[in-house]
Protein backbone atom coordinates (compact mmCIF):
# COMPACT_ATOMS: atom_id res chain seq x y z
CA UNK A 1 0.00 0.00 0.00
CA UNK A 2 1.50 3.35 -0.69
CA UNK A 3 2.48 5.64 1.94
CA UNK A 4 0.29 8.93 2.28
CA UNK A 5 2.02 12.03 1.11
CA UNK A 6 2.93 14.80 3.30
CA UNK A 7 0.75 17.63 3.82
CA UNK A 8 3.45 20.26 2.76
CA UNK A 9 6.85 20.66 2.16
CA UNK A 10 9.18 23.50 3.73
CA UNK A 11 12.75 24.80 1.95
CA UNK A 12 14.32 22.80 4.76
CA UNK A 13 12.40 19.33 3.60
CA UNK A 14 13.17 19.88 0.62
CA UNK A 15 16.67 20.11 1.18
CA UNK A 16 16.27 17.07 3.61
CA UNK A 17 14.76 14.66 0.82
CA UNK A 18 17.67 15.56 -1.28
CA UNK A 19 19.98 14.65 1.63
CA UNK A 20 18.48 11.43 2.34
CA UNK A 21 15.32 10.36 1.35
CA UNK A 22 14.59 7.82 4.24
CA UNK A 23 15.50 10.19 6.83
CA UNK A 24 12.45 12.56 5.24
CA UNK A 25 10.12 9.55 5.08
CA UNK A 26 10.60 9.29 8.96
CA UNK A 27 10.63 13.05 9.67
CA UNK A 28 8.00 14.00 7.44
CA UNK A 29 5.88 10.90 6.95
CA UNK A 30 6.29 8.57 9.50
CA UNK A 31 6.76 11.66 12.35
CA UNK A 32 9.05 9.71 14.19
CA UNK A 33 9.63 12.19 17.50
CA UNK A 34 13.18 13.09 17.26
CA UNK A 35 15.21 13.95 20.77
CA UNK A 36 15.65 17.81 21.61
CA UNK A 37 18.70 19.05 20.09
CA UNK A 38 20.76 21.75 21.71
CA UNK A 39 21.96 23.70 18.72
CA UNK A 40 18.05 23.52 17.76
CA UNK A 41 17.44 25.36 21.40
CA UNK A 42 20.10 28.32 20.88
CA UNK A 43 19.01 28.98 17.46
CA UNK A 44 15.55 28.79 19.18
CA UNK A 45 16.19 30.99 22.40
CA UNK A 46 18.53 33.46 19.98
CA UNK A 47 15.52 34.03 17.50
CA UNK A 48 13.33 34.78 20.41
CA UNK A 49 15.35 37.31 22.13
CA UNK A 50 15.63 38.94 18.61
CA UNK A 51 12.08 38.74 17.84
CA UNK A 52 11.25 40.80 21.56
CA UNK A 53 14.03 42.85 20.77
CA UNK A 54 12.39 44.46 17.43
CA UNK A 55 8.85 44.34 18.30
CA UNK A 56 9.12 45.73 22.00
CA UNK A 57 11.85 48.47 21.53
CA UNK A 58 11.70 51.68 19.33
CA UNK A 59 14.53 52.40 17.54
CA UNK A 60 16.43 53.76 20.26
CA UNK A 61 15.74 51.32 22.40
CA UNK A 62 17.43 48.44 20.80
CA UNK A 63 20.51 48.22 22.68
CA UNK A 64 22.60 45.39 23.60
CA UNK A 65 21.58 45.77 27.24
CA UNK A 66 17.85 45.96 25.99
CA UNK A 67 18.71 42.23 23.84
CA UNK A 68 20.48 40.69 26.82
CA UNK A 69 16.72 41.42 28.88
CA UNK A 70 15.06 40.29 26.79
CA UNK A 71 17.53 36.86 26.20
CA UNK A 72 17.01 36.44 30.07
CA UNK A 73 13.58 36.51 29.83
CA UNK A 74 13.21 34.17 26.51
CA UNK A 75 15.73 31.08 28.87
CA UNK A 76 12.69 30.12 30.97
CA UNK A 77 10.27 30.03 27.96
CA UNK A 78 12.43 28.21 25.61
CA UNK A 79 14.79 26.00 27.96
CA UNK A 80 11.47 24.84 30.51
CA UNK A 81 8.90 24.98 27.41
CA UNK A 82 7.44 22.05 26.48
CA UNK A 83 9.98 21.36 22.99
CA UNK A 84 13.32 21.67 24.90
CA UNK A 85 12.55 20.58 28.92
CA UNK A 86 13.82 17.27 27.95
CA UNK A 87 17.45 18.61 27.07
CA UNK A 88 19.68 17.47 29.62
CA UNK A 89 21.08 20.42 30.72
CA UNK A 90 22.95 20.46 34.20
CA UNK A 91 22.72 23.38 36.41
CA UNK A 92 26.34 24.28 35.13
CA UNK A 93 25.90 23.06 31.28
CA UNK A 94 22.42 25.32 30.85
CA UNK A 95 24.71 28.26 32.53
CA UNK A 96 27.11 28.15 29.81
CA UNK A 97 24.35 27.23 27.09
CA UNK A 98 22.77 30.92 28.18
CA UNK A 99 26.21 32.30 28.45
CA UNK A 100 27.24 30.94 24.71
CA UNK A 101 23.81 32.47 23.22
CA UNK A 102 24.40 35.96 24.76
CA UNK A 103 27.76 35.79 22.65
CA UNK A 104 25.67 35.05 19.95
CA UNK A 105 23.23 37.94 20.94
CA UNK A 106 26.30 40.43 21.20
CA UNK A 107 27.61 39.59 17.95
CA UNK A 108 24.49 40.31 16.25
CA UNK A 109 25.30 43.98 16.89
CA UNK A 110 28.72 43.58 14.71
CA UNK A 111 26.48 42.94 12.25
CA UNK A 112 23.59 45.55 12.03
CA UNK A 113 22.02 48.26 13.91
CA UNK A 114 18.78 47.44 14.59
CA UNK A 115 17.63 51.04 15.58
CA UNK A 116 17.67 51.28 11.77
CA UNK A 117 15.52 48.80 11.04
CA UNK A 118 12.11 48.69 9.83
CA UNK A 119 10.73 45.54 10.21
CA UNK A 120 7.14 44.22 9.05
CA UNK A 121 7.20 40.82 10.41
CA UNK A 122 8.96 38.30 12.34
CA UNK A 123 8.57 34.31 12.03
CA UNK A 124 6.44 35.18 9.66
CA UNK A 125 5.07 32.26 8.56
CA UNK A 126 3.95 31.64 4.22
CA UNK A 127 2.54 29.06 2.33
CA UNK A 128 1.97 28.81 -1.27
CA UNK A 129 0.09 26.05 -3.50
CA UNK A 130 2.21 24.84 -6.54
CA UNK A 131 0.25 22.51 -8.43
CA UNK A 132 -0.80 19.68 -5.99
CA UNK A 133 1.95 20.75 -3.52
CA UNK A 134 1.43 22.99 -0.58
CA UNK A 135 4.92 24.85 -0.25
CA UNK A 136 5.34 26.62 3.46
CA UNK A 137 8.25 28.49 4.93
CA UNK A 138 9.02 30.47 8.06
CA UNK A 139 11.01 34.00 7.59
CA UNK A 140 12.88 35.00 10.35
CA UNK A 141 12.73 38.45 9.74
CA UNK A 142 11.05 40.70 6.75
CA UNK A 143 11.71 44.42 6.37
CA UNK A 144 11.20 47.27 4.22
CA UNK A 145 14.81 49.47 3.33
CA UNK A 146 15.74 52.66 2.98
CA UNK A 147 13.99 52.44 -0.52
CA UNK A 148 10.82 50.77 0.84
CA UNK A 149 11.93 47.64 -1.00
CA UNK A 150 11.46 44.22 0.99
CA UNK A 151 14.57 42.92 2.50
CA UNK A 152 14.45 38.81 3.91
CA UNK A 153 16.74 38.56 6.93
CA UNK A 154 17.28 35.21 8.36
CA UNK A 155 19.34 34.30 11.59
CA UNK A 156 22.40 31.37 11.87
CA UNK A 157 23.44 30.68 15.08
CA UNK A 158 25.59 27.63 14.13
CA UNK A 159 29.03 27.58 12.15
CA UNK A 160 28.97 29.56 8.55
CA UNK A 161 29.66 27.02 6.16
CA UNK A 162 32.24 26.51 3.47
CA UNK A 163 31.40 28.18 -0.20
CA UNK A 164 29.73 25.16 -1.33
CA UNK A 165 27.17 24.67 1.11
CA UNK A 166 26.99 28.63 1.62
CA UNK A 167 24.99 28.34 -1.82
CA UNK A 168 22.61 26.05 -0.60
CA UNK A 169 21.53 27.78 2.91
CA UNK A 170 21.50 31.06 0.42
CA UNK A 171 19.13 28.48 -1.75
CA UNK A 172 16.52 28.08 1.44
CA UNK A 173 16.62 31.70 1.32
CA UNK A 174 15.76 32.75 -2.07
CA UNK A 175 12.63 30.14 -1.19
CA UNK A 176 11.64 32.48 1.69
CA UNK A 177 12.08 34.86 -1.39
CA UNK A 178 9.85 32.90 -3.41
CA UNK A 179 7.08 32.90 -1.35
CA UNK A 180 7.04 36.30 -0.31
CA UNK A 181 6.74 37.56 -3.97
CA UNK A 182 4.14 34.83 -4.90
CA UNK A 183 2.15 35.45 -1.29
CA UNK A 184 2.59 39.33 -1.28
CA UNK A 185 3.25 40.06 -4.81
CA UNK A 186 6.48 41.63 -4.28
CA UNK A 187 9.88 40.34 -4.53
CA UNK A 188 12.53 41.14 -2.14
CA UNK A 189 15.03 43.50 -3.23
CA UNK A 190 17.68 41.10 -0.88
CA UNK A 191 18.22 38.39 0.92
CA UNK A 192 20.57 38.01 3.37
CA UNK A 193 22.27 35.71 6.21
CA UNK A 194 23.36 36.95 9.29
CA UNK A 195 26.01 34.55 10.59
CA UNK A 196 26.30 35.33 14.86
CA UNK A 197 28.82 32.87 15.37
CA UNK A 198 31.28 34.42 13.15
CA UNK A 199 29.84 37.29 12.98
CA UNK A 200 29.36 37.47 9.29
CA UNK A 201 26.83 39.07 6.68
CA UNK A 202 26.06 36.90 3.44
CA UNK A 203 22.96 39.12 0.80
CA UNK A 204 22.81 38.00 -2.29
CA UNK A 205 19.87 39.45 -4.77
CA UNK A 206 17.05 37.13 -5.94
CA UNK A 207 16.38 37.05 -9.90
CA UNK A 208 14.36 35.89 -12.67
CA UNK A 209 16.23 33.31 -13.24
CA UNK A 210 16.85 32.01 -9.42
CA UNK A 211 13.15 32.29 -8.59
CA UNK A 212 12.54 30.25 -11.70
CA UNK A 213 15.27 27.28 -10.87
CA UNK A 214 13.80 27.13 -7.33
CA UNK A 215 10.37 26.61 -8.82
CA UNK A 216 11.60 23.52 -11.04
CA UNK A 217 13.87 22.10 -8.62
CA UNK A 218 11.13 22.34 -5.94
CA UNK A 219 8.32 21.03 -8.21
CA UNK A 220 11.21 18.16 -9.35
CA UNK A 221 11.48 17.17 -5.54
CA UNK A 222 7.84 17.09 -4.90
CA UNK A 223 7.55 14.73 -7.85
CA UNK A 224 10.07 12.41 -6.79
CA UNK A 225 8.51 12.48 -3.49
CA UNK A 226 5.04 10.96 -4.93
CA UNK A 227 7.38 8.49 -6.66
CA UNK A 228 8.62 7.26 -3.78
CA UNK A 229 5.13 7.20 -1.68
CA UNK A 230 3.91 5.39 -4.57
CA UNK A 231 6.38 2.84 -4.64
CA UNK A 232 7.19 2.92 -0.81
CA UNK A 233 10.44 3.46 -1.92
CA UNK A 234 12.58 6.34 0.18
CA UNK A 235 16.46 5.10 0.24
CA UNK A 236 18.98 6.03 2.80
CA UNK A 237 22.29 8.10 1.63
CA UNK A 238 25.10 7.64 3.86
CA UNK A 239 26.96 10.92 4.83
CA UNK A 240 28.15 13.45 6.98
CA UNK A 241 24.65 13.84 8.24
CA UNK A 242 24.00 10.14 9.70
CA UNK A 243 26.53 11.41 13.06
CA UNK A 244 23.47 13.54 13.78
CA UNK A 245 20.67 11.28 12.52
CA UNK A 246 17.86 10.38 15.14
CA UNK A 247 17.06 7.18 12.97
CA UNK A 248 19.74 4.79 13.09
CA UNK A 249 17.53 2.30 14.81
CA UNK A 250 15.56 2.37 11.43
CA UNK A 251 18.28 2.85 8.68
CA UNK A 252 19.65 -0.41 7.33
CA UNK A 253 22.61 1.36 5.87
CA UNK A 254 23.87 1.57 9.27
CA UNK A 255 22.51 -1.90 10.34
CA UNK A 256 18.91 -0.82 11.42
CA UNK A 257 15.63 -1.98 10.38
CA UNK A 258 12.73 -0.85 9.52
CA UNK A 259 10.13 -3.55 10.61
CA UNK A 260 11.59 -2.32 13.60
CA UNK A 261 9.02 0.90 13.11
CA UNK A 262 5.63 1.86 15.68
CA UNK A 263 2.63 0.67 14.86
CA UNK A 264 0.78 2.88 12.88
CA UNK A 265 3.96 4.74 11.40
CA UNK A 266 3.39 6.16 8.12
Amino acid sequence: MALPLPTSLSPSKVSSFKDCALAFRLSAIDRLPEPPSPHAAKGTLVHRALELLMWEEDGAGRTIDAALDKLARAVPEILDGPEYAGLPLDAAERAEFVADAEVLIRNYFALEDPRTVRVLGTELRLSVEIGTLRLSGIIDRLELDAAGDLVITDYKTGRAPSVHFEQSRLGGVHFYAFLCEQVLGRRPARIQLLHLREPLAISSVPSDQSIRGLRQQTLAVWAAVEQACAREDFRPKPGWACGYCAFHEYCPAVGGNLDRLPAGAG
